[in-house]
């Protein structure tokens, strides 16, 4: 009997009740409660699939995983089928080889295969299975339709034509995110994995989170691109390009080019940025710390002075914002008035940064590398502006930025270390956690601490009465008072929480909410796993990126916002102090209650850097 591979994945199954299996000709013991899929993966024999996501979409329509099971006259989808004492399969035969070459052959006879021009080219699923089933003729030949594709927002294009009706999207946005956005409509050949009448994500009660993005095996779903305009503007003289990066870009962005997951690359990003042209490049983690100290403002003042605007819910993620606006206008109150860190960067560089360096705002492209989709969109609503200029001209994703430094032919792991530039290099700890689910809560409770009891706070001393994966619901102490807090990430948790809330379940005082399961580590615009792993939609490449902000956090010699001394420079140069009028100004905004009918950004805003109403 052959050995289970010592692998991280297989080491929650150590203590399973185990069963005898034969794959192959050869006897392995495994978990009892697995699949054959799972089985056959877990001792390293490779079955191809497409629709499967481990937890999520396990619901074996593809047929692309079939294999012969012993006693069994039909092929099984083995993503579907048990494992049970004694069982024998067969993955390689000529059987299986045929009939998944045929149902890879279906699906390719009507997707449209531009394979070179496509977003997902060489990190496609459908692609690396079809080249892996040495499929190089399609011998179906009837009706391709043209469905074309759907982009009426800023956020996400829904390329139909490459669509194979897996459905992960669907399962992702239901049971993750429970926005409900996708379904099939149609029947038979004409079937679509769509909105409701096919319409615009921009016209449905979508968040444009883009997990349903990182769950597309093919090029289908994809985030609208500007990286064009992007380099138009560095390309002109007149236009001074600022990048601004997320926290969370700093552990991610080094993926794609083969550094391990959770690589902290922060000097080499700035390197790449330096060199692809932009003028100034800052950290977002700056104007994290400002959140902060804002966001602590407004719950130490609701805390002693309007207890009846409890709870505080955070504000920082976007995606989170318009699932509130859509699905729990009643809360809209409880939101933190705080813009985002990337919003309030954007803000002052076009205000206290321009004023400072005598640079006319009017030139000024704020362009934000940030690990989400709903950034695009949030940058397009028409309160995100200061003294009539956007704050933020352009977002990229991750992944967009990942194709602009191959585009210019930077040697990414081998690039030096540089530092960010002035006035926006200085940051907290506080401000880096921000990036994974979790943080926020930590770094605002770090300044509440200090402000209410003058001692600094190295850990919170944080009760859990309720966890489950995704959602922690407990107590903090803070001198003589005690907080109800709650931490949520994938909008479906924070459902659970809001829901529990109107129950009078829980009490809270403090909530902090990431829309994507894992926080800005596991946004919708970071790098999509390779095709080959992608499948598996394991918690630990999350797990991995979080640790790394923590631990170099850990390090930092400034660990606390309030203590950052460029947040000091800029509140004794143009703010004031937290929650000032100038502050509220240029750092606070407003929501919108939606309902189910969506509320449609201004496209304009968008469209140019140089347009003005």
């Amino acid at each position: 009997m052959e050995n289970i591979p010592e692998k991280e994945e297989n080491k929650i199954y150590e203590n399973e009740e185990k069963v005898t299996i034969t794959i192959d000709g050869r006897d392995y013991e495994v978990p009892k409660g697995l699949t054959v899929l799972e089985a056959a993966r877990m001792v390293n024999i490779e079955i191809p699939s497409l629709c499967y996501l481990k937890d999520i979409n396990e619901i074996g329509t593809c047929r692309v995983c079939v294999v012969e099971v012993e006693g069994s006259r039909t092929l099984q989808p083995s993503c579907v089928y048990p494992v049970r004492e004694g069982l024998r399969v067969r993955t390689n035969t000529e059987r299986v080889r045929r009939a998944r070459r045929t149902a890879v052959s279906l699906l390719l006879s009507n997707h449209h295969r531009e394979c070179t021009t496509c977003v997902a080219n060489l990190n496609c699923e459908l692609q690396n299975v079809a080249a892996d089933l040495g499929i190089r003729n399609i011998p179906f030949t009837g009706e391709k339709v043209d469905y074309g594709v759907h982009n009426n927002n800023p956020a996400i294009q829904r390329d139909y034509n490459k669509c194979i009706n897996c459905r992960r999207c669907m399962a992702i946005c239901n049971k993750i995110q429970e926005c409900y956005v996708y379904s099939p409509i149609n029947r038979g050949f004409d079937t679509l994995i769509a909105p409701a009448f096919q319409k615009d994500l921009s016209e449905v009660s979508c968040i444009m989170c883009g997990q349903c993005v990182l769950a597309c095996p093919t090029g289908s779903l994809a985030e609208k691109e500007h990286i064009n305009e992007v380099l138009e503007a560095i390309s002109d003289p007149n236009k001074h390009v600022i990048a601004q990066t997320a926290p969370s870009i700093q552990v991610t962005i080094g993926e794609p080019f083969g550094m391990p997951v959770g690589s902290f690359v922060a000097g080499k990003l700035v390197a790449a940025l330096k060199r692809i042209g932009f003028d100034k490049v800052f950290a977002t983690d700056v104007t994290a710390d400002l959140t902060i100290m804002e966001e602590s403002e407004e719950l130490l003042h609701r805390l002693f002075h309007e207890p009846d605007k409890l709870p505080l819910l955070s504000s920082c993620c976007p995606g989170w914002v318009k699932y509130a606006e859509h699905f729990f206008p009643e809360f809209l109150p409880n939101l933190s008035s705080t813009k985002s860190p990337h919003e309030m960067c954007g803000a002052l560089s076009k205000t206290w940064y321009a004023q400072k360096y005598g640079i006319d705002p009017d030139k000024i492209v704020n362009v934000a590398i940030m690990p989400c989709t709903a950034k695009k969109y949030e940058v397009a609503r028409p309160e995100m502006e200061s003294d009539g200029y956007r704050n933020v001209d352009y977002v990229l994703t991750t992944r967009e930025l990942t194709r602009m430094i191959r585009e210019t032919g930077l040697d990414f792991p081998n690039l030096p270390e540089e530092e960010y530039d002035e006035p926006f290099d200085q940051y907290s700890g506080a401000g880096m956690i921000f990036g994974a689910t979790g943080g926020l809560f930590e770094a605002v409770l770090r300044t509440v601490h200090e402000k209410i009891t003058g001692d600094k706070m190295e850990v919170p001393d944080y009760t859990d009465e309720h966890v489950q994966s995704g959602l922690k619901y407990g107590r903090v102490t803070i001198g003589d008072k005690t907080l109800n807090i709650a931490i949520a990430h994938g909008t479906g948790n924070a459902k659970r929480a809001l829901d529990r809330m109107k129950r009078g379940e829980w009490k809270i005082h403090f909530m902090e909410v990431m829309a994507c399961p894992g926080g800005c580590v596991g946004g919708g615009g970071q790098p999509i796993l390779g095709s080959r792993d992608h499948k598996f939609i394991s918690l630990s490449y999350r797990h991995n990126r979080a640790d790394a902000l923590f631990n170099v956090e850990k390090g930092k010699k400034i660990r606390r916002s309030h203590e950052n001394p460029r947040v000091r420079q800029i509140y004794e140069e143009f703010l004031g102090h937290p929650a000032s009028e100038k502050a509220n100004k240029y750092l606070h905004t407003s929501y919108i209650p939606r309902g189910r009918h969506p509320y449609l950004v201004d496209e304009k805003h968008y469209k140019g850097y140089n347009e003005k109403d």
